[in-house]
C-alpha cells in the first residue's frame, strides 16, 4: 500500500524501543544485538536479530545449529559458509542466504574482504519441522525483487510489498523487506494482523526515523522498534531533511510454542535439548559428520 492510499490505514503503535548494543560473538567479531531472550516472547517466531561486523582473522569459525532457520543478508562486504554436507560458497553485499538447519548442521561463516558487515536473523521452526532434512536458498542480489514509488524504495527479501513477492519459501510465514526512504517521504506497509512485527534501523538522519505515527518520538540507527498487534499495519516517515532512512521490516507469524534454547539449539522442551546435546555430542540423529568434518 503506497503513501497515496494512507487516508484508511490503521498504522500498529510502536510498543517498545531495543537499542542493540556491541557484545563479542564467534572468534573475535562484534555483533549488535538486536533481539535477546526478553524480546522472543513478543517477537515470536523470531529468535535472534544481530547486526555484524567482521575482519580476518574473525569470524565464526565451524558451529551447530538444529531447530531453526537462520538468515544471513550481506551490507558490505562477503561471507564464505561451508557445511559438513558439503554446501560452499560466497554471499556478497545485497544477497541473502535462507539456511534451514532443521535436524542439525555444522557450519562456519568467514569474511571474505576487509570489511563485513551484514544482518543474521534467526526464525524458529514449529515442533513438526525442527526435524526435518537441512536446506538452503540463496539469493543474489540481482535475484531480489525491487520496486520503487513515492520516493521509497523497497528490496523484498521475503513476503511482499508495493505489489512485487519474493521468490523465497517460508516454512514459518515471514515478511523481511529492506526499505529506503528518501527526506519526507513516507510508506504504508500492510502486515497480516495476527503476526508480529518489528523495524530495525540501518541508518537514519537526526530526527528522521518515525514510526506508527507521524508525531512519535524518532528512532535513532541501530534501535529495534517492536510494533503491537493488530492493525493494517506499519507506518513509517523520514523527517530528516537531508539523509535517507534505511531499515528493515520483519514480520511473521507466531508460532504459539514453548521455547527452550541452549545457545545454537532450538526446541521445545528441556528433554529435546539434552538429546540434541547428545546427539551432537556422539554424532548421531542428523550430526553424524561432526566427528570428521572440518572447515577448510
Amino acid at each position: 500500500m503506497s503513501s497515496s492510499s494512507s487516508q484508511n490505514f490503521v498504522s500498529r503503535s510502536a510498543i517498545k524501543k531495543v537499542f542493540a548494543k556491541l557484545q563479542k560473538e564467534g572468534d573475535g567479531a562484534v555483533v549488535r544485538r538486536g533481539i535477546s531472550r526478553s524480546e522472543q516472547k513478543l517477537l515470536d517466531p523470531f529468535l535472534m536479530l544481530d547486526e555484524f561486523s567482521v575482519s580476518p582473522p574473525a569470524g565464526f569459525p565451524d558451529h551447530p545449529h538444529r531447530g531453526f532457520e537462520t538468515v544471513t543478508y550481506v551490507l558490505e562486504g562477503g561471507i564464505t559458509h561451508q557445511d559438513f554436507k558439503g554446501h560452499k560458497g560466497t554471499i556478497y553485499a545485497g544477497d541473502v542466504q535462507w539456511m534451514t538447519a532443521g535436524r542439525g548442521i555444522i557450519h562456519s561463516e568467514m569474511p571474505e574482504e576487509e570489511i563485513n558487515k551484514g544482518l543474521q536473523l534467526w526464525i524458529n521452526l514449529s515442533s513438526n519441522e525442527k526435524m526435518i532434512e537441512p536446506n538452503y536458498q540463496e539469493l543474489s542480489s540481482s535475484d531480489i525483487p525491487k520496486a520503487e514509488q513515492n520516493g521509497v524504495q523497497v528490496k523484498v527479501i521475503a513476503g511482499e510489498s508495493m505489489g512485487i513477492q519474493s521468490p523465497v519459501y517460508t516454512r514459518t510465514p515471514t515478511m523481511f523487506l529492506d526499505f529506503t526512504l528518501d527526506p519526507g517521504a513516507q510508506f504504508h506497509q500492510n502486515v497480516p494482523e495476527s503476526w508480529n512485527a518489528f523495524a530495525y534501523v540501518l541508518e537514519s538522519g537526526e530526527g528522521g526515523a518515525v514510526f506508527g505515527s507521524s508525531n512519535a518520538s524518532p528512532v535513532s540507527a541501530h534501535n529495534v522498534v517492536v510494533f503491537g498487534q493488530g492493525n493494517d499495519g506499519v507506518s513509517v516517515w523520514n523527517k530528516s531533511s537531508s539523509k535517507k532512512l534505511r531499515f528493515v521490516l520483519i514480520a511473521g507469524e507466531p508460532l504459539g510454542e514453548p521455547v527452550v534454547q541452549y545457545g545454537p539449539f532450538v526446541m521445545n522442551t528441556q528433554a529435546e535439548i539434552d538429546m540434541t546435546i547428545e546427539d551432537y555430542h556422539y554424532g548421531k540423529n542428523g550430526f553424524e559428520m561432526a566427528k570428521y568434518w572440518r572447515s577448510q
